[in-house]
Formats: C-alpha cells, sequence, structure tokens
C-alpha cells in the first residue's frame, strides 16, 4: 500500500510540476530551468541522504546510476521544457501520458513483464480518461507543433526507459540514495548547455512568482522522484508508470483551485477513467 501511495503522490506532484514549467518557461531556458530544479532538489535531498542512508556503492554500479539520472533529469526534463515552449500545456500532459504505455510495451518486449489483458486494459482506459479530461477540455485552437509533439513523446520514451533500468538498483540500494546520486549527476551534465543558453543572464532577471515557481517545481521533483524509485523498488515499473495518468488530472485540479478554471463534464468523466484504469493495472 505505501508503495501504491508513493506513486499516486508522483503522479500528482508531476501535473502539478508541469502547469508550474508552462508558467516559468517563458521567463528562463530550458537548460536553465532544469540545471536550477535539480540543483536544488540535490540540495534539498543530499542532508537527508548523509544522514539517513549513508550508502558505500559498488564502483561497477556509480556509472549506470549516473547515466540514468542524465537521462531521468537531463534528457527528459529538457524534452519536455522544449516540448512546452511550443505545445499547450494540457496537450503536453497528454502526450506524456503515453509513459506508462511505453513502459508496459517495453518492459514486454525485455523479458521483464507479463502483459496481461487486465494491465493492458488499464493502461489503455487510464490514457483514454487522460485524453477525455485534456483533449475535450482544451480550448486552444490550431494544430500542435509536430517538432514540440515529437519532443514530449521523446521526454516519455526517456521516463520509460530508465523506469525499466532502475529496477536492479533501487533493489540493491535505498532509493534515497540513488535519488541523490542520480540527481546531482544531472546537475553536472545540465551546466554546460545551461551557461551558453544565458542561464546567468536569465537568473538575475527572474522576478519573485518566476522564483517562487522554480522553488516549487524543485521541492515538488525531489519529494516525486524520492517516491518514484520507493514505488519501483516494491512494484514493477509498468504498475508505478501508470499512475502518471493521475498527473494531467492533478494539473486540471491545481488551476481550478489557483486560477478559478472551471470543472468540466469532461474532466470528470476522465478522472472516473483514470480510477478504473488505475484499479485495473493496480489488480493482483
Amino acid at each position: 500500500m505505501r508503495a501504491f501511495v508513493a506513486a499516486a503522490t508522483t503522479g500528482i506532484l508531476v501535473g502539478s510540476a508541469i502547469a508550474v514549467t508552462r508558467f516559468a518557461i517563458g521567463d528562463i531556458g530550458p537548460f536553465s530551468l532544469a540545471f536550477l530544479r535539480y540543483l536544488i532538489g540535490t540540495i534539498l535531498l543530499l542532508p537527508f541522504a548523509l544522514t539517513i542512508t549513508r550508502t558505500h556503492f559498488a564502483r561497477k554500479d556509480l556509472l549506470p546510476m549516473s547515466i540514468l539520472g542524465i537521462g531521468q533529469f537531463g534528457v527528459l526534463i529538457v524534452l519536455l521544457n522544449m516540448g512546452l515552449e511550443t505545445v499547450p500545456s494540457g496537450l503536453g500532459a497528454l502526450l506524456f501520458a503515453a509513459f506508462p504505455f511505453m513502459t508496459m510495451l517495453l518492459a514486454r518486449l525485455l523479458g521483464q513483464e507479463a502483459l496481461t489483458l487486465t494491465k493492458a486494459a488499464g493502461v489503455i482506459l487510464s490514457i483514454m480518461g487522460v485524453g477525455i479530461a485534456v483533449a475535450l477540455n482544451d480550448t486552444t485552437t490550431g494544430p500542435p507543433d509536430p517538432f514540440g509533439v515529437a519532443l514530449i513523446l521523446g521526454s516519455a520514451l526517456t521516463g520509460a526507459l530508465c523506469s525499466i533500468y532502475y529496477r536492479p538498483y533501487v533493489a540493491k540500494y535505498p532509493p534515497l540514495s540513488v535519488g541523490t546520486l542520480a540527481m546531482a549527476a544531472s546537475v553536472l551534465f545540465l551546466i554546460g548547455p545551461a551557461i551558453p543558453e544565458g542561464l546567468f543572464t536569465d537568473v538575475q532577471t527572474l522576478s519573485p512568482p518566476a522564483w517562487i515557481a522554480i522553488l516549487f517545481i524543485a521541492l515538488s521533483s525531489a519529494l516525486a522522484y524520492y517516491c518514484w524509485l520507493y514505488a519501483l523498488k516494491h512494484l514493477s515499473p509498468t504498475k508505478v508508470t501508470v499512475f502518471l495518468s493521475l498527473s494531467p488530472i492533478a494539473g486540471t485540479l491545481v488551476g481550478a483551485l489557483l486560477l478559478g478554471e472551471a470543472i468540466t463534464i469532461p474532466v470528470i468523466i476522465g478522472c472516473v477513467c483514470v480510477a478504473a484504469g488505475l484499479w485495473l493495472t493496480s489488480r493482483g
């Protein structure tokens, strides 16, 4: 039950962060935003990792865990940030909801998970729920930017691969230690492209609301990543990633609470479909 709660918490935090990212991306570049996001996240996690776990990693595991961290925090987030520059946040969340479907197919192809009819139906129902909640409620006009769509789908694919290959390491080490190491590796990777993008110039011109948004994104990222790794330690990748279908629902509800946006019938129907899909996927 704790693992399911952790997975659900991840989905809610990711949805909230996507909505806030759309707000902040106009004031800072995608590499710079990702760098600040995970620099602050690493600073938040490091004291707990040093005082609670004090893990000694095997040397052979350091490189693959660092590469996974760069993929999860560097490649995934930069692709998502770049995509959200031209794709509306609602459609972006819908595209990112392909994450669990990609994870299920990859896990099956790699022989790590059995593809049951119930599990497949649950994943598809969850994605349908996201589509109903977001697509029918989207008021944007005009076709989306194809390149932006491809970037967000590439972000989801990167996350699916990381979800599968992280599992041996979170089974071997505490999730908090793995998460801190991976996040620190991504910070070292991101500072390279962030500096020529204008990191130091952008930081000096950020408004107080933009800083509040970045701090929220960083805090939610640190907590969400720990919850995600904890869930992967105890559940299959598909069962964990399907809870990311909560992210667009959470983003819609956050928009209603903070911005006064209306909760429409499609959103309610979508919530019901997502809940049913999660129940089917989590059975057994």
